[in-house]
């Protein structure tokens, strides 16, 4: 029961948001008390704490077997985006801003969390494209993977970045794209085109 409440819950507080789902609300949409909730988690704090190392759990297993597969950096960089959107369901509501809102603590810790993840797979993706003579071999890698980092989840906050106008989805593409020609060769830039125009077809 407890795997049934945490991926409902995850559900609900990616679209709907962190603040604005109650327990009587999880309650109800699984059709059970909210003493079998509480029996489970101690409070929603717990629940929400839970509810974001799950998902963060989940998207760094999936990016570690992606970069098992050994496809080519840019490639790897596009499938990783497109698990992270599987994950995150599109995002219809802003759940980052209410987690660092009303839940500060947590939101530091997957920041934190976030950064060293993150900041290692990048680092590792231009070594590698450096090596294939995809990306310039001039590039301070420790600067791409911060700016990366910066950039993946400055586009996430709302304020910047209203739904209304950004798409989560075309705001991700056009983020990686905007990343990727400013580090790529023009052996790179043929691959990026390819899979950009076999992504629109």
């Amino acid at each position: 029961m407890k795997e049934k409440i945490l991926i409902k819950a995850t559900d609900l507080f990616l679209n709907l948001g962190f603040k604005s789902v109650t327990m009587d609300d999880l309650a109800q949409a699984m059709g059970i008390s909210k003493k079998t909730i509480y029996s489970h988690f101690e409070n929603k704090t717990k629940l929400v704490e839970a509810c974001t190392m799950h998902v963060f759990d989940s998207v760094s297993c999936g990016i570690d077997e992606i970069c098992l597969l050994k496809k080519n950096p840019i490639e790897e960089l596009y499938e990783i985006k497109r698990l992270v959107m599987e994950h995150l369901n599109e995002e219809k509501t802003s759940p980052q801003y209410q987690l660092q809102k009303y839940y500060p603590r947590i939101f530091n810790t997957l920041r934190n969390k976030q950064f060293e993840m993150m900041h290692g797979c990048v680092i590792n993706n231009v070594k590698k494209g450096i090596d294939q003579g995809i990306y310039r071999g001039n590039l301070n890698i420790e600067f791409v993977a911060r700016i990366y980092f910066s950039g993946v989840t400055s586009i996430k906050d709302s304020r910047l970045f209203p739904v209304a106008k950004f798409p989560v989805a075309d705001l991700m593409d056009n983020y990686l794209e905007y990343h990727l020609r400013g580090i790529v060769t023009p052996k790179g830039r043929k691959i990026l085109n390819n899979i950009i125009n076999s992504n629109q077809n």
